[in-house]
């Protein structure tokens, strides 16, 4: 018997089912360390007792429920001392923790042939959290759970996928031989969006730090270009003209701040006349994957507008059903809806309406964080499923413990000694806690950036290679 086992006895009615929470193992002849002391001095304790025949093992098993007649019932009675434990029935465990058949497989439980399968409905519809510090197996899990998703079949339900990658580590995706085809890799230094779709409300959130008197006069020139440019485009340029043509001359100061304040949003090159890049009416499909690699981009400004104003055009249009349900994997999600109030969490507004409001309208997040504590409560606590590899941090522990309904004090324990590809699986995906050991992915492997060592040795060769280039040319 193992620590996290399901086991079962004969109850009433039907069968009892728990889960070994704690197992210890204990010898009486060992309880008395001076004792073992003195008679290990004239040799082993098993040459003058039988040592061994003494040892036992306690495992203490969580009552989760009782099985009868195809039905699960809350248990009201202990079961009867004496009665035999055994190792729970595959069927009726898959059965008790809530697995289909035409689910997500994404390892197996610990300690059983059982896949894990989850529905797609109790997985994202309201939404999922991926935890774990960093090098426990986040990325790894989610692109398990991404190689489900795009092998599902039409008739069991498809959804788009859009993600949102940081370090550039799903682009193995698009060199994949089984997957290239679904996928559609946007590097973020070409993502444009034409200025005419932008409404004055998004720049101010982008912008948060403009005054009452620069927000009326922004709104006053972009509804005149939108009067003026009704069927064509315009530019960030189109704006500023406008914006110093406004016949306010009492506010030439803030006409003059505001010009400047723009000019930053001009050196990020996302607002276009015309161009744009992705076209979410095109490229958000059923089954297809859309990746916007922003690994190349240092601006955490920059990221957190493309967030915004990704995440935003998306729920709008899924609102109006102009494009399929759809799954927003957020990579570093504490970086883009971070719980301290601060002008810079442009992102956070938009990321948290579609936690609070999305599973009506089949908009679903998973928010992927190696600090927990620093992610937004309130988006935090919308995620209904939870998958928590290793976490040590005692103020991470302490923020997944408040917000998932799921953990218990023992449950939030186990996460610091879970191992790389081992996870807890708490929420509505699962009818109880579950312990995962994560399956290997089939897709490929690609990160940007060579190994530590590979960078150190380059490096020198390539200093080498200077020195002896100067010392040949003097």
């Amino acid at each position: 018997m193992k620590k996290g086992q399901y086991v079962e006895v004969a109850g009433y009615p039907g069968s009892t089912l728990g889960y070994v929470a704690e197992i210890t193992r204990a010898n009486r002849y060992f309880e008395r360390p001076e004792s073992v002391s003195e008679y290990e001095k004239a040799g082993k304790i098993g040459a003058h007792f039988p040592a061994e025949l003494w040892e036992y093992t306690i495992a203490e098993v969580k009552i989760l429920g009782n099985y009868h007649n195809g039905k699960f019932l809350r248990t009201f009675s202990p079961p009867k001392p004496g009665v035999p434990v055994i190792n729970a029935d595959d069927d009726i465990l898959r059965k008790f923790l809530g697995f289909t058949d035409s689910g997500l497989l994404l390892g197996s439980i610990q300690h059983h042939e059982v896949p894990v399968r989850l529905s797609l409905n109790r997985l994202i519809q309201k939404h999922l959290a991926v935890l774990a510090m960093s090098g426990a197996g986040k990325s790894h899990l989610s692109s398990v759970m991404l190689e489900e998703l795009l092998e599902r079949r039409k008739e069991d339900g498809r959804v788009a996928i859009i993600v949102v990658d940081i370090h550039g580590e799903y682009t193995g995706f698009k060199h994949d031989q089984k997957y290239h085809s679904n996928t559609i890799v946007i590097d973020g230094k070409s993502i444009r969006i034409p200025l005419k779709k932008v409404s004055p409300e998004m720049i101010e959130e982008w912008l948060p730090n403009l005054s009452p008197a620069q927000k009326e006069i922004l709104r006053g020139a972009m509804l005149s270009l939108k009067k003026q440019n009704s069927s064509t485009g315009y530019a960030l340029k189109d704006l500023v003209n406008a914006i110093c043509s406004s016949e306010d001359t009492k506010s030439d100061s803030s006409k003059l701040a505001l010009k400047r304040t723009l000019s930053r949003l001009r050196s990020f090159k996302l607002l276009s006349e015309k161009g744009e890049n992705p076209n979410l009416m095109f490229d958000v499909k059923p089954g297809k994957l859309l990746i916007l690699d922003l690994s190349d981009i240092d601006s955490l400004h920059k990221k957190q507008i493309i967030v915004s104003m990704i995440a935003r055009r998306l729920f709008n249009l899924r609102k109006k059903n102009r494009i399929p349900p759809y799954l927003l994997l957020i990579e570093e999600a504490h970086n883009f809806a971070n719980q301290a109030e601060s002008n810079e969490a442009i992102s956070r507004r938009v990321i948290e309406t579609i936690a609070r409001e999305g599973r009506k309208f089949g908009a679903s997040l998973c928010l992927v964080s190696q600090r927990p504590v620093n992610l937004s409560t309130t988006a935090l606590s919308q995620c209904n499923t939870h998958i928590i590899l290793r976490v040590t941090n005692p103020n991470d522990l302490e923020h997944i413990q408040m917000s998932s309904e799921g953990i218990d004090s023992r449950t939030a324990k186990s996460i610091t000694s879970l191992k790389v590809g081992e996870a807890i699986i708490v929420g509505e995906a699962v009818n109880y806690p579950v312990f995962v050991s994560v399956r290997d992915r089939k897709s490929e492997k690609r990160e940007k950036g060579a190994p530590l060592e590979q960078q150190a040795l380059a490096f020198e060769e390539n200093e080498k290679r200077k020195e002896e280039q100067v010392e040949a040319f003097l």
